[in-house]
């Protein structure tokens, strides 16, 4: 899990990128494509066209970072093209992360009494 701190903003950009995008073309994007700083400690989220990689990048105060994540089966839950970004939680994060819908992650079953 990528530490980030919970003052901290998550980007997604809506639609796909381009996955051949390295650090410094996904850093050109944000400042120009999202109009957002990339350097103040928010993370930003890509999404390839099929689906199934994402790219996450962050600068942390020290450097920038750039993460991937592929998944085996399925494809990661997606906003639709209704804007250029989305801002969502570090903990919708974290589902996104595990391949979880982000925008209504079912609770599992819990039981109503012990006995």
């Amino acid at each position: 899990m990528i530490p980030v701190p919970s003052a901290a903003r998550v980007w997604i950009a809506a639609g796909h990128t381009d996955m051949r995008r390295g650090m410094n073309g996904l850093t050109l994007l944000v400042q120009e494509g999202l109009k957002r700083d990339p350097f103040a400690g928010d993370l930003y989220v890509f999404r390839g066209r099929r689906g199934d990689l994402i790219k996450c990048l962050w600068h942390d105060g020290l450097g920038l970072s750039l993460y991937a994540k592929r998944l085996e089966r399925g494809r990661f839950v997606w906003p639709s093209m209704a804007g250029d970004s989305v801002t969502i939680s570090p903990a919708q994060l974290g589902y996104l992360l595990e391949g979880i819908d982000w925008r209504h992650p079912q609770q599992t079953w819990r039981p109503s009494r012990a006995g």
